[in-house]
């Protein structure tokens, strides 16, 4: 019997091939994307698979809120927090800490080679699964100065050779490598070339009493903890509340909150700050499987309508079929085989499509390539299948039934007498909730551009134009800036330790009057140039003074934010000059008060700012530039660049307003993702539309040949075969269209401290672009059959 609903299904594909075609095409486009969400999200379901006891290892997490009630998420903890979990939760198998910050070149002999690393204790190979190709792993982490190399960047310094036993130099210190790892494998949300000891940074950090140990300095440290295999997770929670309670006695402006995270969630969870590796934020994740959902189901309305188009034809075939015996159950499978079989087909194009997305997905931003692979698995195919399924399970289901509902007696008295004909509420409905997910996505894309738009043009409280931002690299500060000087374009140069508005955070803990009390505040240390270079306004005081390299650091220049948060001199800006605040254990009398600038970007609130200075911050230059020959000056910059640094680096310069249009690529990127679902839920839902155009014109040919000989002409004719159709589109602009506004206004931009207000505009650009679009589909139709001879229809009436 199923032999014979197959052959069936095949000779209806081939017998009506426009619609089998559209049908396929539609469900392979879709199917595409979903193949492509399936393996996104596998790829995302295995990171950290590999480490052996993943599923009892647990990374320790910060919260921080300060006075005013502002809650930050962070990845990371403070080292002490480690320390006293590790000295005081009963139930834990092992801790182990790592740290953010180690880099410099490596010197091998004569050669100098750039390489970054983690600080690691001795109990991270015990914990984590890297396994060692030559060293032993209990000792390998142990001493000071030890280090541990991957096997790629042992050759990367080697060569072919056993790194095993060698040394290598930074800044004049020796570092002895003590094993080498197997490569990391990619999807690791820890992703590093070399490991070195912990007890080096410990070493160097010989005060347990400063910010190094501090209960609130967790900004570059990592804690994960490996429990037993029977463990009581509550009970170690409890336990590690009872460490952050015990932390915060000596707080009064913020408290801290220590959490624990699964290993296995890491990759997908909360969205939080100052991630070590790759993650992506769950909400984010459900919101593209929401969209991949979306365009699937449109594509399964879409079959639905165009099999109901063909219902004139197919209905005799059904009625005959009930004739000869043919139950519900059998016409039912009829159909569902048929919608199953049409699936499969287009899974092969939609495989297919899947190669080609895959790789123009992995290159919306780096971001994403370094995230995933995409690679298809068995197990990967399995859910490509099973995709298959359910899609044409889904697609047949409603035609599967409507056709099952035909009485044989009606079909036999006349197509025209079957009620299901007269009853289109539900196909009407289909086209409705179609050009609502189509507005919505359009709408989505031109909303989210105009904000990215705006987020890359924000006035940040300081000027970008024309700065170009150079990272030193490990080469000396004072001798890039005395060359660079001396182009005539370079106007003028300056010195900072992060490039700000680019969402980079860099901390401390400030203190004022009370000792024992502290908050954290964000910071940058800058020279002398860099304020009057970047144009930045103050509101009280005045500006660093050059100083010798040799002058102990005593002076800092706060923002408004700072001044209002912790009421220094009492909330005048006047009065806070000459105040005391104590900085990484340094008293510093506050010389400037600045207007709030945007330290992390127009996306997010403004938060306690202080700007100190040093004349050689270490990380970067911004040099003023102007000229009217941009070739030739960025080539004297590169001239420039060799000559100090002997080709060791390549030069890394960015312009300040590039820099910010990459800071915000990740927000386009997730425009053009929706973009592109919008196009193709634009495309799905107007076949959609074409169908039930062409099942109306094909029920109402009668009627209309009636109207012609009565005397109606052609533009009438279009009219009133139209105007439902419009007026289901702007019954679905007007859901859409509030939807998108309620989402946008409550929802999205929420998250976004400074946005630019939705206007009218945009909200309509996209329905009028549907609308252009719907008004091709219906016209072409709807001319076509106004058109018709009336006496071709009417011959046998």
């Amino acid at each position: 019997m199923y032999k014979n609903y197959l052959k069936i299904a095949l000779r209806s594909m081939v017998r009506h091939r426009l619609f089998t075609a559209i049908n396929v095409f539609g469900l392979a486009i879709s199917m595409s994307v979903g193949l492509l969400m399936i393996a996104f999200i596998s790829d995302l379901w295995s990171y950290d698979d590999f480490h052996e006891n993943k599923d009892r290892m647990y990374r320790v997490t910060t919260t921080n809120q300060d006075a005013n009630g502002f809650r930050m998420n962070l990845a990371s903890s403070s080292i002490k927090a480690a320390y006293d979990i590790r000295e005081s939760v009963p139930g834990i198998e092992d801790v182990t800490v790592i740290r953010r910050g180690f880099g410099g070149d490596a010197e091998i002999g004569n050669n100098k080679i750039p390489m970054d690393a983690l600080w690691a204790d001795n109990s991270f190979l015990k914990v984590f699964t890297f396994p060692l190709s030559h060293g032993n792993p209990a000792t390998a982490l142990q001493e000071p100065y030890s280090m541990v190399l991957t096997e790629k960047t042992a050759e990367k310094l080697f060569g072919k050779a056993n790194a095993l036993g060698e040394t290598i130099k930074f800044d004049s210190l020796n570092y002895k490598v003590t094993g080498i790892l197997k490569d990391i494998p990619k999807l690791s949300h820890l992703d590093f070339g070399a490991l070195v000891s912990f007890a080096t940074v410990v070493l160097q950090n010989p005060s347990q009493d400063g910010d190094f140990m501090g209960w609130g300095t967790f900004f570059d440290n990592y804690t994960y903890l490996l429990l037993p295999e029977k463990h009581n997770l509550s009970m170690v929670q409890d336990a590690i509340d009872e460490v952050s309670k015990a932390g915060n006695n000596s707080l009064t402006n913020q408290q801290i909150q220590l959490s624990l995270q699964p290993l296995t969630e890491i990759s997908i969870g909360t969205s939080q700050v100052n991630e070590i590796g790759a993650s992506l934020d769950s909400v984010a994740i459900w919101i593209l499987v929401a969209l991949t959902f979306i365009v699937l189901l449109s594509a399964c309305f879409n079959y639905t309508n165009l099999s109901i188009a063909r219902a004139l034809k197919r209905s005799k075939e059904v009625g005959i079929r009930k004739v000869v015996g043919a139950g519900k159950r059998q016409v039912v499978a009829q159909f569902i085989i048929e919608s199953v079989v049409i699936s499969f087909v287009s899974l092969g194009f939609a495989l297919l499509l899947f190669v080609f997305l895959k790789e123009q997905f992995k290159g919306l931003h780096d971001f994403i390539d370094r995230l995933v692979i995409l690679d298809l698995s068995l197990a990967t195919m399995m859910y490509f299948v099973g995709l298959t399924i359910f899609i044409g399970i889904v697609a047949g289901l409603f035609p599967a039934f409507f056709f099952s509902r035909i009485k044989a007696l009606q079909v036999l008295k006349g197509i025209t007498s079957l009620k299901l004909f007269q009853r289109v509420n539900l196909r009407k409905s289909l086209i409705v909730v179609q050009y609502v997910f189509s507005l919505v996505f359009i709408t989505t894309t031109v909303i989210g551009y105009t904000q990215y738009k705006s987020f890359i043009t924000y006035d940040l409280g300081f000027s970008t134009e024309n700065v170009l931002n150079i990272r030193l690299q490990g080469n000396k500060a004072d001798l890039v800036t005395d060359k660079l000087l001396e182009l005539p374009a370079v106007k003028a140069v300056s010195k900072s330790r992060i490039v700000t508005s680019l969402g980079n955070i860099n901390g401390s803990q400030l203190r004022y009057k009370d000792q024992n009390d502290s908050i954290s505040v964000q910071q940058n240390v800058v020279d002398a140039n860099y304020l009057p270079l970047h144009g930045h306004l103050f509101l009280a005081g005045k500006n660093f003074r050059h100083k010798s390299n040799d002058v102990i650091e005593n002076e800092v220049i706060i923002n408004e934010k700072l001044l209002k948060s912790y009421h220094i001199g009492n909330g005048d800006v006047n009065k806070a000059i000459g105040e005391i605040v104590t900085i990484d254990g340094k008293k510093l009398a506050i010389i400037g008060v600045l207007k709030d600038f945007h330290y992390e970007g127009p996306g997010q609130a403004i938060q306690p700012l202080v700007i100190r200075y040093s004349t050689n911050p270490g990380q970067y230059v911004n040099a003023k530039i102007s000229t009217a020959d941009w070739p030739e000056t960025l080539a004297g910059i590169e001239k420039v660049w060799k000559e100090l640094d002997h080709n060791v680096h390549e030069l890394d310069a960015k312009f300040y307003d590039d820099q910010i249009v990459q800071a915000n690529s990740g927000f386009l990127m997730i425009i053009k993702v929706i973009g592109f679902l919008s196009f193709l839920a634009i495309c799905i839902s107007s076949l959609g539309l074409f169908g039930m155009v062409v099942f109306t014109t094909e029920t109402k040919l009668r009627d209309i040949s009636i109207r012609k000989v009565l005397g109606a002409g052609t533009g009438n004719l279009v009219y009133q075969l139209s105007k439902n159709f419009v007026i289901l589109l702007v019954l679905s602009a007007c859901i859409a269209l509030p939807l998108t506004y309620l989402l946008f206004d409550k929802v999205v931009l929420s998250n976004f401290a400074y946005h630019k207000a939705i206007g009218i505009p945009e909200l309509l650009a996209g329905f009028c672009g549907v609308l252009l679009i719907s008004f091709f589909m219906i016209g072409s139709q709807t001319f076509r059959a106004a058109r018709t001879d009336p006496a071709k229809i009417l011959r046998t009436e």
